[in-house]
Order: structure tokens, then sequence, then C-alpha cells
């Protein structure tokens, strides 16, 4: 009998959960929003404040690994994504089977308690959290605003033209957790010292106090804090300035403008920010995000889920240690933060939860024993293989608080400086300086092109045995970059085969054994590449500038092998082809595999793309393989395509070493992958701008129906001229038709006019049409949300100024809807076509 209560027990406990959680979700019919004394609040019970959209009870995280803890808290009630807004017991989360002892009341003092209270009736339990007032009062209530503000009142009796009521003895707008909401001051009250600080959450399902703050600070302004260790990161001077520039920053987005209404307050007694909503049945909150950003996000009823409007700092890696110890952040990437070569994450599932403060382990120890005083033994030698060595990591910010070594003036030295001491785990030799590190590395971010431009290198400490594979690889780069001179002097190209440095394999081609995949760009034979492509005999396509080949190297690998006509236009195209796209990668960018230079002879090997082109799916006019046309595209792939070149488009104008200007986005240019995934193509015409500089004055460069006004007017261009023709290829896309082609009606041209379709998309867009916008061969299976979406980021990027015009960057976020965008203006030149059209149909 007791072995059966001992497993049924378990048993017993989920049962309660599980009819605590179900209780939990019914909304109460008739609910209250006061608690008066001598009254109580259970585990399935709730206050709901007057108007519905606040309520206050028990709670338990979802999907928390830990399924006995349960908070107290307040929440949006009409939300469907359970959203806290405060939680009294942040540190103190009520166990399972103290739930069904614990109550929510007015204490005998006056103060509202929540407490475990025994089988005894009269005797007291344990108190979890309490309002803690000082000092007797008689005749106190609780009280759930209409803000979603907990108000603990002295009850006032019933009298004719008596004052008014008192403050609340204690509110919880004073003692704010993660989040701040409209009505709620965040500062400080300079009498009392009163000061509201936010503190983040530990994790998803966590609420506890997490590792960043953030406060209102005398003349130090708002401050962002990381708590341990004490860091501050981000600070932001008090002044009446900010308020302007705020609402500046607010009415700019449709979603806000109007309805966030920010203000500062600075008198003898308080000093706080406060911002308050113009329609109270909109919800928003400000939170301080456990990753130590903090985040506007305003409830989209339509898509029924929260908007993220606004984050600051705006580099997702600038808060310090986000990541955690011996770990990377790069801001341009999802997820941000990745653990070091050989590290791995400490707590898997505290990472997926999003609290990445226990960052990454080793995965193999240092040979050097950690705290050993004899430096003989804690010294490294050169040929023992347990030795530790040290690994660059290149292109990153220094950690957090190192310690300079004075007499170390070169870089061997700073390293035998660090080697000869067990705890140091890093260091850096920058301009001179000497830098180590002991213990832990926090906030090693690497250059994303946000706000971190840093070209700073790490030297990290690892196990001998985890570098062996490295240590071979370098001695082939070291070996492949010897060859790669000896055909430099060969082949007589000139200084920018330089950059060719990055290769790190070469395939049987060249005189290695592998097939050319390995990442490394690869100096390939001509008769190879003849013998490939079967004496270029099945021709891909062309262009101006030569035939693309279809080609198969090692009997599997195919590739598309581009040959260059002409010696002059021929080399230029080459050089710019190879100092471009052969020295990035990104997912959305055509991977060159290798090149060919012998003689008069130029050839470009590229990974093949199983979809060919943009512009064979887009243009053709019957079914799918019809007259040699693509597979009809659905929006579904039209969507991805229009992303993934936007991302493509951004990483070149945004995240590279040096702006990368295209000059050439058209459908002909945009290659698509088996999964139909884009891939931007043809780097021929490329220029490149110092991140010092904003424009470049080159030759005029294009294709007719793509070009930017200011490629006409001859001025020194930016990357503008890039987001003027990817807002021409969106209309593309989204209509399945050339921008500047004769209009079809009923299968046959209409001859009257030729008609731009841009005119007709911003004026569709204007009108509320969207539907005879796009492609009729979707047959109306498309997203309305989405299309508009596109429309109103085509017509943005086709302003004949290109002040006013977004960048890339902008309009990835647009697209991933993140941000909103105003119906856009009709440019002067649109307008003009429309009035010369219309007078031409009238005539």
């Amino acid at each position: 009998m007791r072995i059966a209560n001992q497993s049924m027990a378990p048993l017993f406990y989920r049962f309660i959960l599980c009819l605590l959680c179900w209780v939990h979700t019914l909304p109460r019919s008739a609910a209250d929003d006061a608690l008066a004394t001598g009254q109580v609040l259970a585990a399935d019970e709730k206050l709901v404040s007057s108007n519905g959209k606040f309520a206050l009870g028990f709670f338990q995280p979802d999907h928390s690994p830990h399924g006995g803890r349960w908070y107290l808290g307040i929440w949006f009630n009409k939300i469907p994504v359970f959203t806290t807004v405060w939680v009294a017991n942040r540190d103190r989360p009520i166990t399972l089977p103290e739930l069904n002892q614990t109550r929510l009341e007015i204490s005998a003092d006056g103060n509202l308690v929540l407490a475990i209270k025994n089988h005894a009736a009269a005797a007291a339990g344990s108190v979890i959290w309490s309002t803690d007032i000082t000092g007797a009062i008689n005749g106190t209530s609780a009280l759930l605003s209409n803000t979603g503000n907990l108000l603990l009142l002295v009850v006032q009796g019933p009298s004719s033209g008596a004052p008014p009521p008192p403050p609340p003895l204690w509110q919880s707008f004073d003692h704010p957790a993660d989040v701040v909401i409209p009505g709620a001051k965040f500062g400080w009250n300079k009498l009392t010292g009163l000061n509201r600080q936010v503190i983040s959450k530990k994790s998803l399902v966590d609420p506890g106090l997490g590792s960043y703050s953030v406060e209102l600070n005398g003349t130090r302004g708002v401050i962002l804090m990381r708590r341990d260790p004490p860091k501050v990161y981000w600070s932001g001077l008090t002044s009446p300035t900010l308020i302007p520039e705020l609402r500046s920053l607010l009415d700019m987005d449709p979603r806000t403008r109007g309805l966030i209404i920010p203000a500062y307050v600075d008198n003898p007694e308080e000093e706080y920010y406060i911002y308050n909503s113009s329609d109270e049945s909109a919800s928003s909150f400000l939170s301080l995000d456990m990753s130590g950003q903090i985040k506007l996000n305003v409830w989209s009823q339509d898509k029924q889920s929260w908007q993220l409007i606004y984050a600051q700092p705006a580099d997702p890696c600038n808060p310090f240690a986000t990541c955690g110890p011996f770990t990377i952040c790069n801001g341009s990437s999802n997820p941000i933060c990745d653990c070091m070569e050989s590290f791995s994450q400490k707590s898997p599932l505290d990472w997926e939860l999003g609290d990445r403060s226990g960052g990454c382990t080793r995965n193999t120890p240092l040979d050097c024993v950690l705290g050993s005083s004899n430096s003989s033994n804690s010294s490294i030698s050169s040929t023992a293989s347990s030795t530790d060595l040290f690994h660059p990591i290149a292109h990153v910010t220094i950690p957090y608080n190192p310690k300079t070594i004075e007499d170390a003036n070169d870089r061997s030295r700073c390293e035998q400086a660090c080697a000869s001491v067990c705890s140091c785990t890093a260091y850096s030799y920058q301009n001179g300086i000497c830098s180590v590190w002991h213990g832990d590395l926090f906030s090693v971010n690497l250059n994303d092109g946000i706000e971190n431009h840093s070209e700073d290198v790490l030297y990290i400490r690892l196990a001998a045995k985890e570098l062996q594979d490295l240590r071979k690889n370098h001695h082939r780069k070291a070996a492949v970059v010897t060859v790669t001179v000896t055909v430099v002097a060969t082949v007589s190209i000139t200084g920018f085969l330089l950059l060719l440095v990055i290769w790190r394999n070469r395939s049987r081609w060249c005189g290695g054994g592998t097939d050319g995949s390995s990442g490394g760009i690869v100096a390939f034979r001509y008769t190879d590449l003849a013998h490939a492509t079967k004496n270029f005999s099945e021709k891909l396509g062309s262009g101006g500038f030569g035939s693309v080949f279809k080609g198969v190297l090692n009997e599997s690998h195919h590739v598309a092998v581009k040959r260059l006509d002409g010696a002059r236009q021929g080399e230029k195209q080459f050089r710019a082809e190879v100092s471009s796209v052969g020295i990035i990668q990104h997912i959305n960018l055509v991977k060159l595999i290798g090149f060919c230079s012998e003689g008069d002879k130029r050839l470009l090997v590229y990974e093949h793309m199983l979809n060919g082109s943009l512009d064979a799916h887009l243009f053709q006019t019957n079914a799918a393989g019809a007259g040699g046309g693509g597979a009809v595209l659905n929006w579904r792939d039209r969507y991805q395509i229009v992303l993934g070149v936007a991302r493509g488009l951004s990483y070149l104008h945004e995240s590279c070493h040096e702006c990368i200007i295209h000059c050439d986005i058209k459908p002909e240019n945009i290659l698509l992958d088996g999964s139909f995934a884009p891939k931007i193509a043809d780097f021929g015409m490329a220029v490149f701008v110092g991140r010092d500089f904003s424009r470049v004055l080159t030759t005029f460069r294009g294709t007719a129906g793509y070009l930017a006004p200011e490629w006409i007017s001859g001025v020194a261009v930016t990357p503008k001229v890039d987001v003027y023709s990817f807002g021409m290829v969106l209309l593309e896309i989204m209509s399945g038709r050339r921008n500047y082609s004769p209009e079809e009606r009923g299968g046959e041209k209409n001859d009257d006019h030729v008609a731009y379709f841009p005119v007709r998309a911003i004026s569709g867009l204007r009108e509320g049409d969207l539907t005879s916008l796009v492609d009729p061969r979707l047959r109306g299976d498309f997203e309305l949300g989405e299309a508009e979406r596109i429309c109103k980021v085509a017509c943005w990027c086709i302003q004949e100024n290109e002040l006013d015009r977004p960048a890339m960057g902008v309009v990835v976020r647009v697209l991933e809807g993140l941000h909103e965008l105003d119906l856009p203006p009709m440019p002067r030149l649109l307008a003009a076509i429309t009035k010369c059209s219309d007078v031409a149909s009238t005539q």
C-alpha cells in the first residue's frame, strides 16, 4: 500500500496541475477588480480590471521545464498570446504542493500579502511576498486599475463633500518587473529616493531577476547596465529635446503614429519618463529584454501577434556579455550567438529558452593546469603534444577588462607572456599594445557592419589536440599560397589576384584532389574546363560579355562556366567578378568556385543553378515548359525570392568590408537553385565604395528598364541605384510581366500606347486595387498583405529622389514584417508619364 501511494503521488500532482491549468484558462463570468479586507484570492481565481483589459492571478510560464513553479502576476487579459506586465514573486516561485494553500489577502496590518496558509486556520504560514508597508493601517483594499496598475488604497467612508482620496499606499507601477506599460512612470523620486529600476527576466519561462537593468539616474540619464559583472553599456542623457526626437521616430511608423505619446517630467519632486496611448483599446509595452535590449512592442489585431517597433541599442550585440562567456556575437546572423571554436553550449536548454548567461565551455580542458604557480610547469613546450596553442579570431572586438603587459613589445613576447600563466585564456597585440585576459572572455563581437567595424584579432588559448586539424589546414594553406604566387607570375594577372589568398583548398584541376566544392577559389586549366563542358557545347545562356555553359567536374559536381568574350571588356569583367564575388560569401549570392586565365582566355566557374534565371519563370506566356519558359512560380516562392534578393543586397551594401554596388540588378541576374532560393549573379559591373565615402563616380552602366535617374544625369552614384533596380524587379515579380512591355488584354496586345506598369502599380496601391496588379497566372492564390507590402516597398524604391528610397537593411525589415511603410507619393517622372498617357488616350 505504501508503494502504491508513492507511485500514485506523481500522477496525482500531474492531475492537479492539469486541472489548475484548465481552470486558469477559463474566463470568469463575473470577475471583480478589487480585494477587500477579509477576502482572499486563491489559485483558481483572478481579479479583472473593470475595462477587462488586465487580469491579476496565479500563472505558470508556458512550456516551463520546472513544472511546479507558479507566480502571482498581472497580464493582458484579452490578448491570446499570454504576456505578463508585472510579477510579484519573481525570485520566490510557488511550488505545486504549496499552490492549493497559497492565498493573496489583506493582512491585519493593512499590507497586501501572498502567503502559504497551513491547515490550522488561525495560524499564519510563510510569507512569499508582501507590499511591506511599515506601520499598521486600518481599512485597506487592493484594486486592479484599468491601466494595469495594482493599487493598495485606504478605504474611504461615504460622505458628502469629502476631500479627494489620498494617494495609494503602494502601487505596482512603482515596483516594475521587466515591463513598463502606458501610464507608468520610469524614473525616480528626488524626495523619497524611490528608483523605479527595471530588471530583465532570466528566460522565456523564468521571470526571475535576470542579467540586465535600466534606470534613470540623475545627471547620468538613462543607463543600461549588466548586473553581474556590473558594467554600463549604454547611456542616454536626459533632455527635453529627447521627447521631440522620440515623437518624430514614432510618427514615422504608421503603427505608432498618434498612438504612443511620450513625455518627460523634471520638477523638484520627481524626474521621470512616461508614455500614454491615445487609444484605450490598444495594447503596448516597453520591456528590457533578457538579451539586454530595450524593446517597444505593439499588439497587431490583424496579425494576432506582438510587433517590434523599436529596439535600443540598435545592434543586438552591444549589450555587455549578451551571449555569455566564450561566445562570439554576430548582430547580422540569426541566432546572433555562437560558441567559439572548440567550445560548446554550457546548457543547450537554457539557450533555447533565451538564457545565454552560462555561455559556452571548452570541449577539451587546457593542458596547462589552472592555478599552477610553477612557471616552468606552466610554460609551453614547442615539442610536447599536450601543450596549449593559440588560435586567432579575426575581425572582432577585444573582450572586456583586459590587462596590459608593458614589456611585451611584439606579438611573440605578448603570446609568451600569456602562455606563461595558466589562468591566461587569450591575448591580443594591437598598435604596439599587449593585452591579456584571465578567466572567462565576455563581449567578443564579430564585425557585423551594424555598429561594429572592428578589425582586431584575438588569440584564444586552446588545447593542442583541438588544433591538430587546424594545424594541418594551416600548412596546406601555406602551400596553396606559394603555388598561387607561381600562378600569378605565370599568367601575368595583376595585383587584384592577391585577394585570392583566401584559398584554402584546390581541386585536381590545379594539382589537388578534391572537386572544388570545399569552399576555396580554384585555379582551373583551360583544357580541364573544355573537357568539363564537352568543348563548350551545352549553352545555358549568353550576355553582353560572353556565354555561359553547363559543365561537370569529377562526373558529379555540376557547374556553370562563363566564357568571357572580347579582350578588353572580358578582362575588365573578369577582374570585377573575382575581386567582388570572389571574396564574399552569402547564401543569396552566387558562389564563385574558380577561374581560368591562360593567354587571352578568361573563364569563371560558378555553382550551377538548377532552375536557371528568374526571368525564365516570370515572363513566359504559357504553362510551365511551353515556349522554353520555366515553371510558373507560386506566391510563396515569389515572396521568398523577394526576401532573399533583399538580404543579398543588404549584405553587399551594409555588411562587407567595403560597400559593393552591383549596378545591374535585373531578373536575368537572379538565379534560382533547386528549391527556388535566389542568388544574385553577374558582378561584372560591380563597383566598390569605401566606408569613408558615400558616393563613387563611375562610368555609365546597367540595363534599360532598371536604371535609376541619377545614371542619366552622370552624377556620382550610391547604393541607392541598386535599390531603384530592386524596386523595378519587385514589380515584375509581383505582376509576372515586364515593366515596360506592351500591355496585354484578353490575349491581344493593346496598341494604343505602351503601358508603363509602375504607373499602374502605384495608382493601384493608392486606390486599394492590388488584385489587378498580381500575376493572373496565380488565379488569385496570393497573400494580400504580402502583396501590399511588396508593392509599397517597390514604389518607395523607385522614387525619383534617391534620398526618398529606403536602404536595403530597412527593406529587409519591412519584408520581414518588422517595420511598416506609409503609402509612397507618385514620383514626378511617373506622374508625367501618367499625364502623357492620359492625353494620348483622349486624342
